[in-house]
C-alpha cells in the first residue's frame, strides 16, 4: 500500500501519552494512528451502508402479510358493539 506523510500538531502532553500507548502496544505513533483511523473509516462505511439499507427498506415498506390490501375497512375496525 502506498503511503503519504502528513503533519499532525498535537499538544505535547497528549503526544507523550500517545507515545506511551504506542510503546505498550509495540507499534509506532504512526502505526497507532493508522489503526485508529482505519477503525474510524470502517465504522463510517458500515454506518453509511446500514443507513442506505434502512432507507431502502423504508421506501419498500414492511410486508405485513396483507399484500398491500386491508382485509377490513376502517369503519369495521371502529364499530362499537
Amino acid at each position: 500500500m502506498e503511503t503519504q506523510n502528513i503533519t499532525l500538531s498535537l499538544p505535547k502532553d497528549l503526544l507523550l501519552k500517545v507515545e506511551l500507548i504506542a510503546v505498550r502496544r509495540r507499534t509506532s505513533v504512526s502505526g497507532l494512528m493508522t489503526q485508529l483511523l482505519e477503525r474510524l473509516v470502517d465504522r463510517e462505511d458500515a454506518y453509511a451502508l446500514a443507513r442506505r439499507r434502512h432507507l431502502a427498506w423504508l421506501d419498500r415498506g414492511a410486508d405485513m402479510g396483507a399484500c398491500g390490501r386491508a382485509s377490513v375497512t376502517r369503519d369495521e375496525l371502529h364499530e362499537r358493539g
